[in-house]
């Protein structure tokens, strides 16, 4: 990982709690953040399977500052290309999502198959010296499907997915429901006016205290647990303890929960870098999140039911999909607006400092409770390795 060429050098704290503010509002650190992190050796999920279900269904996203094309080829596979000509890096494909049979480059009318094949073009044989269709199909990335999930990673120093995951299969296998197999319900799209490490840094214990409907609604969080590795990823389950008795909604069915298992009914994971899903009452989401400047992130909130849900069900889902978990949900709509104070905050001296849970300001945490926002510390601290942050002595 190796020492950071940034100067001036970022004086990372000896003390574990500690996270300096210049880090969100420099413009050469996130710089180098797209490039150990974003085009670095690490994986990140930019699709579901269940986004593309037909031969020729496409999804256009980013990593970073790169752009994919992810597509259903003609014998069921998933493939992710790079978004451009493999002639004069035009961009391929504009839109969004949609069905094509071919990809065509409007420049030159370069056309590739569902595979990534060059397919037509309109060079004449003594038009070029020894070209072939063969010689340029659209670039790929590495890539790794886990139940259902597209992973991507542009460097070939990035490890297996096995040891990228480290153990946290089945924790990701019990946010989408027990087996992945899952049907888009649709999305919410959100741009967030703050440095990408901004939402990676969101905890649990605020939600009580910050998201008003909680405290409207007299919801009590049941028992639960978090969990952290040194790989930065990180994630909770807890029991749901419904509200009893409230009068508030006029349509008490948008927070009943269908989904039987009370004790495992609320589970969130983020994976690092940015990576997060969220299953909360029937919900189940997939957030996609793509940092697109030193003061924005992308968040694409896609939200699934299972196969095999009924259409009542799916209906239920849909309904609290939308007015429960979104950015405008009920119990999520004051986060955009905190995550941009955040970001105006730390243009000021200092540091971010956590408190709840810390037993030790100069160790690494190994135990949680339900609500410590000190399980971020080890997120944190992986990527300050990545980041090659030299820390100071204690």
């Amino acid at each position: 990982m190796g020492q950071s060429p940034i100067s001036p050098a970022i004086a990372w704290p000896a003390k574990s709690t500690q996270v300096p503010k210049e880090i969100f509002v420099r413009q050469d650190v996130y710089a180098e953040e797209i490039k150990r992190i974003f085009h670095g050796p690490e994986w990140s999920p930019v699709a579901h399977a269940s986004e593309i279900p037909n031969v020729g269904d496409f999804k256009t996203c980013y990593l970073g500052e790169t752009p994919l094309l992810v597509a259903r080829d003609e014998d069921g596979g998933i493939q992710v290309f790079y978004n451009t000509c493999s002639h004069r890096g035009t961009q391929v494909e504009t839109a969004v999502s949609g069905n094509r049979r071919n990809f065509e480059c409007p420049y030159h009318r370069w056309v590739f198959d569902l595979k990534g094949n060059l397919t037509a073009c309109p060079l004449r044989p003594d038009d070029a010296v020894n070209f072939t269709k063969e010689k340029y199909p659209l670039e790929k990335p590495r890539v790794a499907i886990v139940h259902g999930l597209i992973f991507v990673t542009m460097s070939p120093e990035a490890p297996s997915i096995e040891t990228f995951l480290d153990g946290y299969e089945d924790k990701l296998l019990n946010v989408m429901g027990g087996d992945g197999r899952l049907k888009l319900l649709g999305y919410h799209k959100l741009q967030l006016n703050a440095n990408w490490k901004t939402y990676h840094d969101n905890d649990a214990w605020h939600a009580p205290l910050l998201h008003l409907a909680f405290r409207m609604l007299n919801w009590q969080g049941g028992k639960g647990r978090q969990f952290a590795n040194d790989r930065g990823h990180r994630g909770f389950e807890s029991a749901l303890a419904l509200p009893k008795g409230q009068t508030l909604l006029k349509d008490a069915s948008l927070i009943e929960y269908r989904g039987g298992n009370l004790e495992r009914g609320s589970c969130s994971l983020h994976l690092f870098p940015l990576f997060s899903a969220v299953k909360h009452l029937d919900t189940i989401g997939l957030r996609f999140v793509n940092p697109s400047a030193l003061d924005r992130t992308d968040i694409h909130y896609a939200y699934f039911g299972r196969e095999d849900d009924s259409e009542e069900m799916l209906r239920h889902r849909v309904r609290q999909s939308s007015n429960f978990l979104g950015p405008c949900g009920l119990v999520s709509m004051e986060d955009a607006a905190v995550f941009q104070r955040l970001h105006v905050g730390s243009h000021t001296p200092g540091m971010q400092v956590f408190q709840k849970g810390v037993r030790d300001e100069y160790a690494m945490p190994v135990e949680f409770s339900q609500n410590d926002e000190s399980v971020n510390i080890l997120s944190w601290e992986y990527y300050r390795k990545v980041m090659g942050f030299a820390k100071e002595a204690a």
